[in-house]
């Protein structure tokens, strides 16, 4: 038997059983229960560690299972027809019927769905009856994963578990974009924010905070590895990590590079990588060169932003 399918029907058992299942895509790993079932749902919050009012993004294959649950609008089908499967997720409003866990939505009229491109996730989908509710898998706040071992690494024995798909390609979680009663963007992401423009002949904005909270990636604090950061720094200290965006001819110990040549699709790729690395080798203050804000560099500031705001007072720049 194929090794995957052989892997796939594993994740179905467990799932079947209202289990948590890790499961890779193209932004990072997806800690997934079956969103129809409040007993498979709330063990993705008490594993998290996740507040109950911060929703979580549900998984479709395509739109047959979909249109059971939401509201479908003309601006949501132009924008799946171009970017899904992909790395964007939609906030859309939830259909009175449908059979989705409230523990998904916190009880809210509005569901955030996305249809994954990674080709494991999408064979599982598509032999599964139910929707995967799927958060990235790791513990609430802390640095996403982007490999099976990240998933073991953050919840170990605990989850029952992982398929296997290698390391997630993009590294950073999906563009979630609000299209019910005003068109936002909620989370910048894995297609940028000019591209979506672009395409719309908008100009759509990133809200950058929000009273109520319609999807995941919203909260202050997030994407942290427990370690103080400074963003913007061009001489690190002695005790701090240095992670760069491009190789240098000086280098130290303590150096990271994020890419070799200023592409900020492989820093966005090695970030989550890189600051678990950091953190497994103990040490206690990272520094960050500067970012370029632009295309994808305005999620990674995004993401540095929040996780550094976990230590903020102990800023020492």
């Amino acid at each position: 038997m194929n090794k995957n399918l052989s892997n796939i029907k594993k994740a179905i058992k467990y799932l079947n059983n209202d289990e948590c299942v890790g499961i890779p895509t193209e932004t990072v790993y997806g800690l997934a229960a079956n969103a129809y079932s409040n007993k498979a749902t709330s063990k993705i919050f008490k594993l998290k560690k996740r507040p109950k009012k911060n929703p979580l993004i549900v998984h479709y294959y395509n739109l047959n299972l979909l249109k059971k649950d939401c509201v479908i609008n003309g601006k949501f089908l132009k924008l799946y027809k171009k970017y899904s499967p992909g790395p964007i997720s939609f906030v859309l409003k939830l259909k009175k019927n449908s059979l989705i866990s409230k523990n998904v939505t916190n009880n809210k009229k509005t569901l955030a769905v996305r249809f994954p491109k990674h080709t494991l996730t999408r064979r599982l989908l598509k032999k599964l009856k139910y929707p995967l509710a799927a958060p990235s898998a790791n513990v609430s706040t802390k640095i996403s994963p982007v490999s099976k071992l990240d998933v073991i690494d953050e919840f170990g024995k605990k989850i029952k578990y992982v398929l296997d798909g290698g390391q997630s390609k993009i590294g950073l979680e999906s563009t979630i974009i609000n299209l019910t009663d005003r068109t936002q963007i909620l989370r910048l992401g894995g297609i940028e924010k000019k591209d979506i423009n672009k395409f719309l002949k908008s100009n759509i904005h990133f809200v950058k905070k929000q009273k109520n909270i319609l999807s995941p990636g919203q909260s202050k604090v997030h994407y942290s590895p427990n370690i103080p950061i400074r963003l913007n720094v061009k001489n690190p200290k002695k005790n701090e990590a240095f992670i760069l965006i491009k190789k240098r001819k000086h280098s130290g110990k303590n150096f990271y590079y994020l890419s070799y040549n200023k592409n900020l699709k492989e820093v966005a790729k090695n970030l989550y990588k890189t600051l678990r690395t950091i953190k497994k080798r103990k040490f206690k203050y990272i520094a960050i060169e500067k970012i370029p804000n632009k295309g994808i560099g305005e999620a990674i500031n995004d993401r540095l932003k929040r996780a550094s705001k976990f230590y903020e007072k102990f800023s020492r720049s």
